[in-house]
């Protein structure tokens, strides 16, 4: 059986675990390089990105990161993991953070407030719908969130969000952007997609929705990395979700 690995360094790696095991896939703790030469995809979950980076710079997992993104083997970035998958980071804390790369992206780290100011919000996805079914919408939980504030040509926008009229989006020596009237369609973009790379500002792992780790499952099988197991743990999921009460932690509804 192909398995998923999750890096667990901090943060919600057991929820992205339960998820995967509802889709009757297995998901696999990584905490050290070499672990990495044993799966064949890669989740980075949310969490606190400065105490994520630190824990990987000091297990030295930064090169082997690097290493198994240019590879084209899939990785999927939630919140804090979205941080460490993007080019660029702005927002950043005193001397910055260490980043893997690899979508051609900035990410405002924090955009959308403090822990207090975490929300959650329905969000057009219809990509993901068409590809996995379901309503339009997906319900997107958002702690101490970032935002993706500009993307390269050849990143696919999955989802966006609207913004606050006196929002500050990005200040750089090239550009300044205050006003909701200097962003076109007034939105945010929270969630991307890059050849085998996926992106995701909020939390899909904190709901009883599982299309965008099925979504990602077929990326995996798309690049033809565990073909036959991951598309029968989808198809098995689908065939027995309305059979499924019972999940193995604390999950939104």
């Amino acid at each position: 059986m192909a398995v998923v690995g999750v890096l667990a360094l901090q943060g919600s790696f057991n929820e992205h675990i339960a998820a995967l095991r509802r889709l009757g896939m297995k998901g696999v703790e990584i905490r050290k390089p070499e672990q990495l030469q044993s799966i064949s995809s890669l989740i980075i979950p949310g969490g606190e990105s400065t105490t994520m980076a630190k824990l990987a710079e000091f297990h030295n997992l930064f090169p082997a990161l690097r290493e198994f993104v240019q590879m084209g083997k899939p990785v999927w970035g939630t919140c804090a993991g979205l941080i460490f998958l993007a080019n660029k980071a702005v927002g950043q804390k005193d001397g910055g953070q260490e980043l893997v790369g690899g979508l051609n992206c900035t990410v405002h780290r924090n955009y959308f407030g403090s822990q207090i100011q975490s929300f959650e919000a329905e969000l057009l996805v219809p990509e993901l719908a068409s590809q996995e079914g379901g309503p339009e919408t997906f319900r997107g939980v958002f702690i101490r969130a970032p935002a993706v504030l500009e993307v390269g040509p050849e990143v696919e926008v999955l989802a966006d969000y609207p913004i606050p009229s006196n929002k500050v989006l990005y200040s750089s020596s090239a550009v300044e952007i205050q006003e909701e009237s200097a962003v076109p369609e007034k939105k945010v973009i929270v969630a991307i997609k890059q050849g085998n790379l996926l992106g995701t500002a909020f939390h899909p792992e904190l709901t009883a929705d599982t299309r965008w780790h099925s979504y990602f499952l077929k990326m995996v099988r798309d690049v033809g990395e565990g073909t036959s197991n991951a598309t029968v743990a989808v198809s098995e999921a689908a065939s027995s979700s309305d059979r499924q009460t019972k999940y193995d932690l604390p999950i939104f509804r």
